[in-house]
């Protein structure tokens, strides 16, 4: 509980997984610490972090897990030698699993808020100066000051809607319902073939559903390197996901049970029936009631708050991070990061951030990662580079699992053999990235990884392999 104009030494706004992290070095550090948590998706079973926890990549994984387990069953698993009858899916006991998964790492978060003594306030909040936030009880509509000398901003990011496409979340959907169906839909569309696009497919694809994804750009996953995200274009559709790009939606709307979507690509104008329409075209700042005009919090025309390298707003002792600035790629390790680097800021503690090696992933299968610069990024900018490719065919624990689909990619500077950019699609393409970043963080050169021992039929040593 709080205490009207209570002062606290850290007030962080958000319970995201970096506003958590935040907090939580916040208190360690010996500051008097609070928290507000704005999500109010379902208040009448809140969990802390729910933002963070139901709508983004924990409850994709928890299902996708599930989903990879009943398609290996049902089809690949033969390949071994090892038959199965009768399999069926239960999506609600699914779901179940997702949500006690939620809910345990919610209590073990929660507990650590006791444990480090931070006050956690279930609150709507609004910046009203540089040490003022009006919060405001949901329930009661109560309304009061808290102060704080430093105060982080944490909120996140929100769904992007489209005019033309209104979300009931019955048929046309968002991306939190699409994680909470209790049902397979037969024929499902998805608005958007980015990150949160392909991951929902990929696990309704693998339970049973007939999957369009329609996507408004001419090219595949943009930010990948090309020869990457070409080879995932080719897996995917080998899936049976039905990718068309440049695909604008104009419309959609419920008719009969269905919903009737219409779009236009470079053929033209086109109308398609599907039970379930998912919106999942991006994301945005959470910044729409975060401060008040008299705060004079400078954000950009998209909404994004302004920072500068070290996390500072323009308003004095206010920090932003995560999502809700244009600092490094929107992912949540790097907001988990600066709110550790920010308590410790505030703490006399300065320590940089290198945003250039900060990895990114796609949970699909195979998984896409990378770190660093990609190959057509590298030339736009005439850097010499030289570019090492091997598949997973020659990986023999790729071969040993069945899973031997995908490519690695090392560019390293060609005069000075710096690794510049690493670029995976693999199965446990999200572990393997992980060497990358710790060579790039010391600024290896492909010959300090191709001198590196790597255990033998593993799939990390395709990162040694690839250099020979």
């Amino acid at each position: 509980m709080h205490k009207k104009n209570a002062h606290f030494d850290v007030i962080v706004i958000g319970a995201g997984q970096d506003g958590f992290a935040s907090a939580i070095r916040s208190a360690q550090l010996g500051f008097k610490t609070a928290c507000i948590d704005t999500w109010n998706h379902n208040k009448s079973q809140y969990k802390l972090s729910d933002s963070h926890l139901n709508t983004g990549s924990l409850a994709s994984m928890c299902l996708f897990e599930s989903a990879k387990i009943y398609q290996q069953i049902n089809s690949t698993i033969s390949q071994h030698g090892i038959y199965a009858e009768n399999i069926s899916v239960d999506v609600k006991s699914m779901i179940h699993r997702k949500d006690k998964t939620i809910e345990k790492i919610s209590r073990n978060m929660s507990d650590l808020f006791i444990q480090h003594n931070i006050t956690h306030i279930k609150a709507k909040a609004q910046l009203v100066n540089d040490q003022k936030i009006e919060i405001s009880d949901y329930d009661t509509q109560v309304t009061s000051i808290i102060k704080a000398k430093h105060i982080i901003l944490a909120t996140g990011s929100i769904p992007i809607t489209l005019s033309g496409i209104p979300i009931d979340n019955k048929y046309i959907i968002d991306t939190i319902t699409a994680l909470n169906l209790d049902s397979v839909p037969k024929k499902m569309a998805i608005i958007g073939a980015g990150v949160a696009g392909l991951e929902i497919a990929s696990i309704w694809n693998r339970l049973g559903s007939e999957i369009i994804l329609l996507e408004a750009q001419e090219n595949f996953l943009s930010l990948v390197d090309q020869q990457i995200s070409c080879e995932a274009f080719r897996i995917f559709q080998n899936q049976g996901l039905d990718l068309r790009l440049g695909a604008r939606v104009i419309s959609a709307k419920k008719s009969n049970h269905k919903v009737c979507i219409e779009y236009q690509d470079q053929d033209g104008v086109h109308l398609l029936n599907v039970d379930k329409l998912i919106v999942a075209c991006g994301r945005k700042p959470n910044t729409g009631e975060l401060a008040a005009p008299e705060a004079n919090l400078l954000l950009d025309d998209n909404g994004y708050v302004y920072a500068d390298d070290y996390n500072r707003t323009n308003l004095p002792g206010i920090y932003a991070i995560g999502d809700l600035t244009l600092l490094g790629p929107a992912v949540s390790h790097k907001g988990i990061e600066e709110g550790v680097l920010v308590a410790q800021r505030i703490a006399g503690i300065h320590k940089s951030l290198d945003y250039k090696n900060i990895p990114c992933v796609v949970y699909t299968e195979p998984e896409i990662a990378w770190v660093g610069q990609n190959e057509q990024v590298l030339r736009a900018n005439g850097e010499n580079i030289k570019i090492s490719v091997r598949t997973f065919n020659s990986n023999f624990r790729a071969l040993a699992m069945g899973k031997n689909e995908g490519i690695v990619k090392i560019i390293a500077n060609s005069i000075t053999d710096k690794i510049l950019g690493v670029h995976i699609i693999a199965t446990q393409a999200s572990e393997l990235i992980a060497e990358a970043v710790l060579a790039m963080e010391f600024s290896a050169s492909t010959e300090d990884l191709l001198s590196t021992i790597h255990a033998n039929n593993t799939l990390s040593e395709i990162l040694h392999d690839v250099l020979k």
